[in-house]
């Protein structure tokens, strides 16, 4: 977490802010306090987003999207204000990392973890699917680690079931490597293709890698329309499961609740992750809970519910914050490894519109989509 900045509001509605979690072209992601100490994520948007009259209609969006999936291993908006002059949206504070942290920095999780998440993360799936819901960007850094189970987050670019609008014209929406191959075509998409994204989720928990490999992202999108998953390392006793999941025909793939199902045994009883995840998990929890308050800065939100943010220069309407150093926020609005490229017909087409429409930057390490 990062001090905060002279810019930076001391309070946001009746939160008091306690520091930065994280900050992007959109704006600002903030460790807040509530009256009665319970600690939340506050993502706050810059100025020229908030006087984007589509940018709000998007964001009153995500908010109600997001107020729609109620499930234990879904993060919940615990307070929001979309028609403040700088909009914010609160969500409950996990202080484990993202999967996608515990793996890389860790290495693969044992397989009965594997299978808890599995479990569990279906039976989120269950409730957004529920509620009429695609998630569409299921992947390693939208799953937060908890001591008592994952937590689900981000649903900046979650559709309903009967929403025919395209984020863009043609476009393709999701993460590489996570997403499945009707998504990678731009074709109509429903649960079942989160079910896929689910089961690269699970590859990668449990062998560390992609089940379509990496490198250029055409060559990552072409392998997963067309090629098999590369399964070689994953433990015997979940490939039935993971190979279903990752059928090409999305009526071949189980649904979230047959996945639930089969892993429900795992979900249950004593401690579900590995003990340097777990340790890590409880240090920052206490880090958390040690916070002193916060002196007040000079800027107050006062009744508006936020200080507006400065304008972020150069900046150009894009969804999604990056992923917070150390603890992480519950925030929907797409991953910064989101995207959305040009849709084509054909293998030739597929190939040069990605390669044209796909900009990358590497941050830390990591991949990250503009």
């Amino acid at each position: 977490m990062e001090p905060l900045r002279s810019t930076d509001p001391a309070r946001i509605a009746g939160y008091r802010i306690l520091g930065r979690l994280g900050a992007g072209g959109m704006g600002v992601v903030l460790l807040g306090r509530s009256p009665g100490g319970a600690l939340v994520a506050i993502k706050l948007i810059r100025a020229e987003y908030a006087d984007d009259a589509g940018f709000r209609t998007r964001f009153r969006r995500e908010v109600a999207i997001a107020r729609q999936v109620r499930n234990r291993w879904a993060v919940p908006v615990v307070d929001a204000d979309t028609e403040a002059p700088a909009p914010w949206l609160a969500t409950e504070f996990v202080p484990g990392p993202p999967l996608s942290e515990a793996v890389g920095s860790g290495g693969p999780l044992p397989e009965r973890s594997v299978r808890a998440l599995g479990s569990m993360l279906a039976e989120a799936l269950e409730a957004v699917h529920g509620a009429g819901l695609v998630h569409r960007d299921v992947k390693p850094g939208n799953v937060l680690l908890g001591l008592d189970g994952p937590r689900l987050i981000d649903f900046g670019i979650a559709r309903a079931l009967d929403d025919t609008v395209l984020t863009a014209t043609d476009a393709i929406v999701g993460s590489p490597g996570f997403l499945s191959p009707e998504q990678a075509q731009g074709r109509r998409i429903g649960p079942p293709s989160d079910v896929f994204s689910l089961g690269c989720v699970l590859v990668y928990a449990a062998t560390g890698g992609r089940p379509f490999g990496s490198g250029p992202v055409e060559a990552m999108l072409f392998r997963t329309v067309h090629d098999p998953a590369e399964l070689g390392a994953l433990p015997p006793g979940l490939r039935p499961v993971v190979e279903a999941c990752l059928s090409k025909d999305p009526e071949g793939r189980p649904t979230s609740g047959d996945i639930r199902r089969t892993f429900a045994e795992d979900a249950s009883g004593g401690s579900w992750l590995p003990g340097p995840v777990t340790h890590l998990i409880a240090e920052r929890s206490a880090r958390m809970l040690a916070l002193p308050d916060i002196e007040a800065t000079s800027l107050d939100a006062g009744s508006t519910g936020g200080t507006a943010l400065p304008p972020h220069p150069g900046a150009t309407p894009r969804s999604g914050f990056p992923a917070p150093a150390g603890a992480t926020p519950a925030i929907g609005g797409g991953g910064r490894d989101t995207t959305a490229v040009p849709r084509s017909p054909g293998r030739r087409k597929f190939l040069a519109y990605v390669t044209g429409g796909a900009v990358l930057a590497a941050a830390g390490g990591t991949t990250a989509w503009l």
